[in-house]
């Protein structure tokens, strides 16, 4: 039999890992490359590696080598090759070119060059040419031009040998198959499945790692299920040999699938595992593969005593925020293999150091993978038999299929503190709850960091729960302040009567420079909650802030009171809501200011629900601009603006790249003022607010105008023991400034 060249490729890092399938395959000729691995051997070989290699991406037959420096001698060098040895004039085919070479930069061009070589071929030889198509073609063929050689290949696998067929659809960010199997590999499942030792994965998603686990424990060659190779409407192709190898590896293969160790996985989102069971039944393991609908954060399938593998990928944010809010689940995950899977090993797959080390294990060894371009690290742990809880796993048995779950317990370390916090939110939430029902209030702080070691705000908007946790010091221990956070979110969830999945977490640590407008996901689930007979749109997830600021409800209540036949401006407006209270309390007209359009379109939107409809609403006229406010005030004064009520809530500190330059309230307030009361009507008032700490009012602008601290007026109970603001009535009149504040 003829040997032939081949090049197969992989992922980077994987390299060893083909090299090992190749030499089981029978291949000596084995030589390492770069993102792949060139072997020598028959076409025999060729199949068994298309057909059984778990990592390999694409084979490829090698058709000829060549140096070239232009488009014209990589024509003539293609023209050269014998096509009609490898297609017929009826056939079809596909091109893909990948050029680093320095006088073949467009990879595109090229191709277009490469086609022309084959097409140009057939016409002279047979006066017609074939057609060219990406879907299933007869044959594919790689050309790579670098600069020191360009080699013409055939793609035997035609497409990525990762497309196993079993994949009926896919959840968010799917892993693909070739690095499943690398993760089982680098994890050493074989040697688990040889001793009938169980598999779980407790984040299953769609089910990749517990089918891949299940065809190598089942000896299943991956390409079993495929019915599209590049090489099968090659003019070469051994139809014979193919079908002899196919039926070779079917061969016992039903009863090692019945002979398979026990395999679980879980997910919490119901429409997830339906994906998993479409996948698991299309690659044949339905009755092998057991799914539990489960939050493993939470409750945990029970599975045999003894050894095993847990396997997982959790999710790992890149987003400003997820990486925080991500923290809490690693951790639950850490506590819950040291409770429950003593004497395991388990092995996690993430590209963030920082949440790996949130599970509180030691690696034993480390691999890096790549999940596309990410630099990736699977951690592999042993799970010490000192962390077993004999309560927790005595009478597991999962080897009747039936999985029972338990509830993860984080109250069986209850120190003084975490006692402490509960105490206090069980009497804030009893005692807020009630003021809140009376006063027909849905949106309020239950809890701000009430007890220092557990330095969390906590907010209700309605059915949902909004955590900030605050940055621990760098003095904290952070592994002490996973904890507690932790603590915190399961505590929360009986504590107040919600569900798990409404409660959501986020860090808030000083803000600065671009980072304070930087979005920290974009899920975009909107919620409407209700306020004083108004609706509001918010954001739980993809913002520090939600778009209703629950201690600026009087602040509201007092617009409304004020806004009667007035004009109303509202600048720094972010989402609208001072606007919205002017409109439902009669304004004539407002003006909402702000930098951001994003904001503005929120504050539009709460008008437009509350019944104002957008910009114009028979004759009261509702403005929306995006300026900066500072810029903009002195545009309206040189135009003359006038309006009766202002409200001015302007940020701490901003250096937003929309501004023109940086502002500092205290450095700044006494101009933005000064600048603001132009606009002001002579009967006019203007209210003024602000978030920082150590505000001291100019001694200027209480000479020049009427002024008078109205926080105590602003400030609600849910606020009191802790104020955010400080808010002033200022107007020119002190008299009309009283009778105004008096209602």
């Amino acid at each position: 039999m003829k040997n032939h060249l081949f090049f197969a490729s992989c992922s980077k890092g994987l390299e060893d890992i083909l090299v090992a399938e190749l030499t089981g395959l029978g291949i000596t000729e084995i030589k390492t490359g770069n993102g792949g691995v060139h072997f020598e051997g028959e076409m025999r070989q060729a199949y068994l590696a298309c057909l059984w290699s778990r990592v390999a991406s694409r084979i490829l037959l090698k058709l000829s080598d060549f140096s070239v420096n232009s488009e014209d001698d990589l024509y003539a060098a293609i023209k050269m090759i014998d096509w009609s040895a490898h297609m017929t004039v009826t056939d079809d085919f596909a091109i893909d070119c990948f050029s680093s070479h320095p006088a073949i930069k467009n990879s595109h061009y090229a191709t277009l060059r490469i086609k022309d070589a084959i097409v140009d071929q057939f016409k002279e030889t047979c006066g017609s040419r074939p057609d060219v198509s990406r879907e299933h073609p007869s044959i594919r063929i790689n050309v790579y031009l670098s600069e020191r050689e360009c080699i013409a290949y055939l793609d035997l696998s035609g497409e990525p040998l990762h497309m196993r067929a079993y994949r009926q659809s896919a959840g968010t960010a799917p892993l693909r198959e070739t690095l499943a199997a690398a993760m089982l590999y680098r994890a050493k499942w074989q040697d688990f499945a040889d001793n009938k030792q169980p598999l779980f994965d407790p984040m299953c998603g769609s089910g990749t790692l517990l089918i891949e686990g299940a065809m190598i424990a089942a000896n299943m060659a991956p390409g079993l299920l495929r019915d599209y190779y590049g090489f099968l409407g090659w003019k070469q192709f051994d139809a014979d040999l193919w079908s002899l190898l196919h039926q070779q590896a079917e061969q016992g293969l039903a009863q090692r699938i019945k002979d398979l160790p026990v395999i679980v996985g879980c997910d919490y989102v119901k429409q997830v595992l339906d994906i998993a069971e479409k996948n698991i039944a299309a690659a044949g393991f339905s009755a092998q593969i057991k799914l539990e609908l489960a939050d493993t954060s939470k409750t945990i399938p029970f599975l045999p005593a003894g050894q095993g593998l847990v396997i997982s990928n959790p999710p790992y944010g890149k987003r400003l925020g997820q990486i925080q809010q991500l923290r809490t689940l690693y951790l639950r995950l850490g506590k819950n293999l040291k409770q429950f899977f003593p004497g395991w090993t388990a092995a996690i797959f993430t590209a963030e150091d920082e949440l790996a080390k949130s599970i509180g294990l030691r690696a034993f060894h480390k691999n890096t993978l790549f999940n596309g371009a990410i630099k990736c690290t699977l951690y592999q742990y042993h799970i010490n038999d000192n962390h077993r809880d004999d309560k927790a796993v005595s009478g597991s048995n999962l080897d009747s299929r039936q999985a029972e779950t338990r509830l993860f317990s984080p109250h069986k370390e209850v120190n003084e503190y975490v006692q402490m916090f509960v105490n206090r939110l069980k009497k804030n939430n009893k005692h807020l709850t009630k003021w809140a029902r009376k006063n027909h209030i849905s949106c309020y702080r239950i809890y701000d960091a009430d007890i220092p070691q557990y330095a969390v705000a906590i907010d209700r908007y309605e059915g949902w729960i909004h955590v900030q946790e605050y940055a621990a010091p760098k003095t904290v221990n952070q592994s002490k302040a996973f904890r507690r956070l932790t603590d915190v979110l399961d505590v929360i969830a009986q504590t107040l009567d919600v569900e798990a999945d409404r409660i959501v977490l986020k860090v808030r640590k000083k803000q600065s420079g671009k980072s304070q407008y930087q979005q920290l996901d974009n899920k975009h689930k909107r919620l409407i909650v209700h306020e004083s007979g108004l609706k509001f749109i918010i954001n739980l997830y993809d913002y520090l802030d939600t778009g209703l600021f629950a201690d600026h409800r009087k602040t509201r209540q007092l617009i409304y009171r004020l806004a009667a036949g007035s004009k109303f401006l509202n600048l720094f407006a972010y989402t609208g809501s001072a606007t919205v209270y002017a409109a439902a309390g009669g304004a004539t007209s407002t003006t909402t200011v702000d930098m951001s359009n994003t904001y503005l379109q929120w504050a539009e939107e709460n008008l437009r629900l509350n019944g104002f409809n957008g910009r114009k609403q028979s004759v009261i006229n509702h403005a929306f601009i995006r300026a900066d406010c500072t810029q903009w005030l002195w545009e309206a004064k040189r135009a003359g603006k006038l309006y009766d009520l202002i409200f001015l809530d302007p940020p701490t500190f901003s250096n937003s790249t929309k501004m023109q330059n940086s502002f500092d309230i205290q450095r700044d307030h006494g101009e933005l003022i000064s600048l603001t009361m132009h606009l002001l009507q002579p009967q006019g008032c203007l209210i003024f607010s602000t978030n920082a700490r150590k505000f001291k009012l100019a001694k200027a602008l209480q000479q020049q105008y009427a002024v008078r601290e109205i926080t105590s007026i602003t400030m609600t109970e849910d606020f009191r023991r802790k104020p955010l603001h400080r808010s002033w009535g200022i107007a020119f009149d002190d008299e009309i400034l009283q009778v105004k504040l008096r209602g």
